[in-house]
């Protein structure tokens, strides 16, 4: 097994992939960032749900989204990465696509949207946009 540097962007790579092949369902290897990612996306309408499998690994089961047999997910972009982090102010927080999509920051409170971020007045790492 190969090892990772930066798990997160191979999350976000296999949920497009998912997305744009049509597969009902998608798992990724467990951590609890990824977890808390995948409660966002869930309670913006990009996952139907999640679940946590246990066994011999533990990992995320989730289920994306699809609308008249078209993903919900249009795209998704990773912006801070392991070799270049970039951290926003709750000021400075991007609107994703007019307010089409969301951002998701790691907080010093946790993984939130950046919808969220800005009603707590909470800036943080930037770590995707999503529409």
């Amino acid at each position: 097994m190969a090892v990772l540097t930066d798990p997160i962007a191979d999350f976000f790579t296999r949920f497009k992939n998912a997305c744009n092949a049509g597969n009902e369902e998608f798992t990724a290897p467990y951590s609890k960032i990824k977890a808390d990612i995948a409660r966002i996306l869930q309670e913006e309408g990009y996952l139907w749900n999640y679940e946590v499998v246990t066994g011999t690994r533990t990992m995320l089961k989730l289920k994306p989204k699809f609308l008249e047999g078209r993903a919900v997910l249009t795209d998704l972009k990773r912006v801070s990465k392991p070799g270049r982090r970039k951290y926003v102010g709750f000021d400075k927080i991007p609107s994703v696509m007019s307010g089409l999509g969301i951002s998701i920051l790691s907080t010093s409170k946790g993984v939130m949207s950046g919808g969220s971020a800005k009603r707590q007045k909470l800036g943080g790492e930037l770590l995707a946009s999503i529409w």
